[in-house]
């Protein structure tokens, strides 16, 4: 017998002795299991439940009452999202599921393997169901949430039977002003146990807090620190987020740990009494860094401090003045800041109407004056770099250099030297004086890597440094200058999928993943018209005069698929302008390129038989009384064949969605 199970075997033997001795001698097994079990063993009793009750605690709430619950921890569920599908990945095929449940123990959303989620549906181990202890006896969640510490239940340790298949670790999650908000688990089968699991969660607990506290106090100065350097920007780090008059407005866990205080006295009073050095004195040090960071003595302890979010001007001022740079111009938390200027594109700008567009503009809107990398994901040309250039010019570095680098369109031997730059005669073929690269030119500014999931793996690790330590060195040279840059990064590619494929290495994943923002393809948005008036609008700058679509060019257009999208849009535009006469100016859809028009064309259907034509007639014994019911069958039976796209079915119809939507009665 392996170590391994002579250990579980202990284990086991341990369990039915400490389950005896407790359920049927009324004794307490002190030395045969965790005291965390037995104190929860011994709540489940006063809580009146029984070991071998095989319905006890398996209802749940309806669909209606969970999507209430869900909107109300909308903020949690937000944030936790990227991690849940992170932690997911690390454990997938594993036989288990990571979820995520509210303050009291609700399951608010869940994702696993499927053949465990079948088994745990049976124990209402789903979304919508109550974990709490007092309804389901001891279990992780359940657990977690009366100790307020991360737990591990395993096997015979729930106090229910009928769990006792599961093998559950959980985590306290608690908010940015310290109230536990909810609880983040893995659950799988007993027999698939793995000892590491329970510090992923805590680890995974540990930033989804971090995530929290950065998302309620983007708009405060936040001042991060640890005793250990290397442990800056980890979730082990501690935040206090700082006022422009510099008083504590809250600090996570991790910081109250490290300064060994309470919240009452941390929180609301001033830097200075806390850290024991003005705020003004600490930020005058970290601008003379290179590295961003700066040693502090606090009490008996050296803490490593960096700065972070809205950082303040060089002139801030003490409380003891009426009013601040920061007091005198605030920027309200969800308004996008605009650059009016003559021909600049801001974010603003870019709002056409579509509602996932907007969701993406309002998000990093939020980050605008904060030092949080965006990352721009969507499909080949659905306007990542536009969305850029607008972020850029939206912010306070409008005024700075904006530099790109597409990381799929040069050479792998020449990125490292376009993106780091080097110093003369670095290598054969450079030139004398050599060159600074795209980092060092965008010092101040903004820089965009485009394609970002195609850079190699060797300059990710070089990439991750400079963003670590916020300075680069030149190909050839010793010396390291320090840059300040707002990055913003963007790719076609689901860089998760790279992580998992090893073409993408983690650490810097989660360095450039600050803030994600999804584009929509152009075929999925609802702004069309919208869109293709302003694009219109500026080629008629060089057109000479304004132009107008008709109906007919309109449908059309919403009618294609747009595989191209923004791109191939605008070039369609171009095109279709440069086909109208001298005193034309209203485009019909004979001035629509070719292409666009032969995709329009109803295709031969492959299968002639009622059931694949969506154009046969109904039979006559269920003949529809009007011509609208007879196009509102027709659009159904295409939709139903096109397996429920929206998009397939206009474009096999000859018609545009808004259109096909009319027919269906859904508008």
């Amino acid at each position: 017998m392996g170590q391994l199970d002579l250990t579980a075997g202990l284990h086991g033997q341990r369990l039915l002795e400490a389950r005896e001795l407790f359920f049927q001698q009324g004794d307490a097994p002190v030395d045969l299991i965790e005291p965390t079990i037995l104190r929860s063993w011994e709540r489940c009793r006063r809580f009146g439940l029984i070991e071998n009750d095989p319905l006890s605690g398996l209802s749940s709430i309806d669909r209606l009452a969970l999507k209430t619950e869900q909107e109300h921890n909308r903020c949690l569920l937000v944030q936790s999202r990227p991690i849940l599908a992170h932690v997911y990945e690390q454990i997938r095929d594993s036989g288990s599921m990571v979820i995520l449940a509210d303050a009291n123990g609700l399951l608010l959303e869940t994702v696993g393997d499927p053949d465990f989620v079948g088994r745990a549906d049976r124990v209402a181990l789903s979304a919508g169901a109550s974990w709490d202890e007092n309804l389901r006896g001891t279990n992780a969640i359940g657990t977690a949430l009366s100790e307020e510490c991360p737990v591990e239940v395993h096997g015979g340790e729930h106090f229910l039977e009928h769990n006792a298949f599961l093998t559950c670790c959980a985590s306290p999650i608690f908010g940015p002003d310290g109230r536990l908000v909810g609880v983040l688990d893995i659950s799988g089968d007993y027999r698939s146990y793995q000892h590491h699991t329970l510090g992923l969660v805590r680890m995974s607990a540990a930033l989804l807090e971090r995530h929290l506290f950065e998302a309620t106090h983007g708009g405060s100065m936040l001042v991060c620190f640890h005793v250990r350097a290397d442990y800056l920007g980890s979730p082990g780090e501690g935040i206090a987020a700082i006022s422009c008059d510099g008083e504590i407005l809250a600090m996570n866990r991790q910081g109250l740990k490290i300064l060994g205080l309470r919240p009452v006295d941390a929180v609301h009073r001033d830097f200075s009494m806390v850290f024991e050095t003005e705020l003004n004195t600490l930020l005058d040090r970290l601008r003379l860094q290179i590295r961003g960071s700066c040693e502090l003595r606090v009490g008996r302890q050296t803490l490593h401090l960096q700065l972070r979010g809205q950082l303040p001007t060089p002139t801030l001022v003490t409380r003891t003045l009426e009013i601040s740079p920061c007091q005198a111009a605030p920027r309200p938390a969800a308004a996008p800041v605009a650059v009016q200027s003559s021909g600049v594109m801001t974010l603003d700008h870019l709002a056409t109407g579509d509602p996932r567009l907007q969701l993406a503009i309002d998000r990093a809107s939020r980050i605008l004056n904060r030092d949080i990398p965006l990352l721009i994901q969507g499909e080949s040309g659905a306007g990542k770099e536009m969305f850029a250039k607008a972020f850029h010019q939206s912010g306070p570095r409008h005024e700075q250099a904006f530099v790109a680098l597409n990381c799929a369109s040069i050479p792998e031997t020449l990125i490292e030297s376009e993106l780091f730059g080097y110093q003369g005669g670095a290598f054969t073929g450079a030139r004398k004086e050599g060159s600074p690269g795209k980092i060092q030119q965008a010092h101040g500014g903004t820089l965009f890597l485009d394609e970002i999931g195609d850079m190699p793996l060797n300059l990710q690790a070089r990439l991750l440094r400079v963003l670590q330590e916020r300075c680069v060195t030149p190909l050839g040279s010793n010396r390291a200058i320090a840059v300040d840059i707002s990055l913003v990064c963007a790719t076609h590619r689901k860089l998760r999928n790279e992580v998992a494929a090893g073409r993408f290495r983690e650490d810097l994943y989660y360095r450039l993943n600050g803030l994600a923002v999804t584009l929509p393809p152009l075929r999925e948005r609802s702004d069309l018209r919208v869109l293709v008036g302003k694009l219109a609008t500026a080629e008629a700058v060089n057109h000479g005069q304004p132009v107008q679509f008709t109906e007919n060019a309109l449908q059309c257009i919403e009618a294609y698929d747009w595989p191209g999208n923004i791109r191939q849009l605008y070039n369609v535009i171009r095109v279709t302008m440069a086909m109208l006469d001298p005193d034309e100016h209203l485009i019909d859809r004979h001035h629509l390129p070719e292409e666009l028009l032969e995709d329009l064309l109803p295709r031969p259907a492959e299968d002639s038989s009622p059931l694949h034509d969506p154009w046969a007639p109904a039979p006559l014994d269920n003949a529809p009384g009007s011509l609208e019911e007879i196009g509102r069958q027709v659009a159904l039976r295409t939709l139903e064949a096109a397996g429920g796209n929206i998009s397939a079915a206009a474009r096999q119809l000859g018609i545009s969605r808004n259109t096909l939507y009319r027919k269906l009665g859904r508008m």
